[in-house]
């Protein structure tokens, strides 16, 4: 199970949204069921691996100060994790991840960098697993690590790592207003719970609505069909990302979101020119100190240097 030896290999990942979050129940795991609709964006972060003597993460980037690098770190986890399932041979390894994903901000930054390792590793080591048995193995390590491999537009079920593809037309051109500090997915999930007391919750299942808004590709549709349950709970913890998100429909987007857990806010715009217009009235009005824009749906994890591009 083992191929050609190489020095090292390079995974471009891209960061989620979450167009639609359908929240259940708490089940007696702890965990929730979940109907989601994730959309993979131009906002990428590179994993690299190369052989080591020993397992070790280095992080770079803007946001590198906020990334672990012992055994708290999802790439870490995942590549001993992979390890472990193929019993591969001398597996330890250097990741080096370099940062432009936002951390702690609902766009799966984390999980993110654990799909690229897994991928980087099973090239590294000359595996070459089947896809699927990466996306199981991923889904061990985190809920939104499978869709990062895959891509694309897909809806998430269970505890959001079951996908399936939709079909959608054309590019989503969208704004993000991200927060200097994170907030914890757990306490968000918590505070859902809380709000909700309790109320009966239904199964969550997909909207039609939304499914129609992606096959027709028009941004306008989608903008009103964005729904996040985890939104309220986060503007409760968080008050100031209301202001932020009713700043960003004021000043002209279609529709906006806060992208997962939060705290960013994801905004829908028309085009590339409307996009840079709302970054600069976010940005000149004071209400989000980072603004970045991207274009989706992208594809999901590829490698981009090593010993093969497939």
């Amino acid at each position: 199970m083992t191929g050609p030896a190489h020095r090292s290999v390079t995974v471009r990942v891209p960061a989620k949204v979450n167009c639609e979050l359908r929240v259940g129940p708490r089940r007696r795991d702890g965990f929730h069921d979940l109907s989601t609709v994730f959309m993979a964006v131009g906002l990428h972060d590179e994993v690299t691996v190369s052989r080591a003597a020993h397992w070790r993460v280095e992080v770079t980037g803007l946001y590198a100060h906020l990334v672990p690098t012992d055994e708290a770190n999802l790439a870490l986890r995942a590549a001993k994790l992979l390890a472990r399932h193929t019993r591969a041979a001398r597996p330890a390894s250097l990741i080096r991840i370099d940062k432009d994903i936002p951390v702690a901000g609902g766009m799966a930054g984390g999980s993110a960098d654990a799909a690229a390792t897994l991928l980087a590793c099973d090239h590294l080591w000359g595996l070459r697993l089947d896809r699927s048995v990466l996306a199981e193995i991923a889904a061990q390590v985190g809920s939104d690590v499978p869709f990062a491999l895959a891509g694309g537009i897909a809806v998430g079920s269970g505890r959001g790592d079951r996908l399936a593809p939709v079909l959608a037309r054309g590019s989503f051109h969208w704004v993000f207003a991200v927060s200097d500090v994170g907030l914890s997915t757990p306490e968000v999930y918590a505070e859902c719970d809380r709000l909700r007391g309790s109320d009966r919750i239904p199964t969550p299942e997909p909207g039609t609505a939304m499914m129609a808004a992606l096959r027709s590709g028009d941004a306008e549709a989608l903008a009103e069909v964005l729904h996040n349950d985890l939104q309220e709970p986060a503007f409760s913890l968080r008050p100031e990302l209301r202001t932020v998100l009713d700043a960003g429909l004021e000043f002209g987007a279609l529709g906006g979101i806060v992208s997962g857990s939060g705290p960013t806010v994801a905004f829908l715009t028309r085009s590339t020119e409307h996009a840079l217009d709302l970054c600069v009235a976010l940005t000149a009005s004071g209400v989000a100190s980072e603004v970045k824009r991207a274009k989706g749906p992208v594809h999901g994890a590829q490698v981009v240097a090593g010993p093969s591009r497939d």
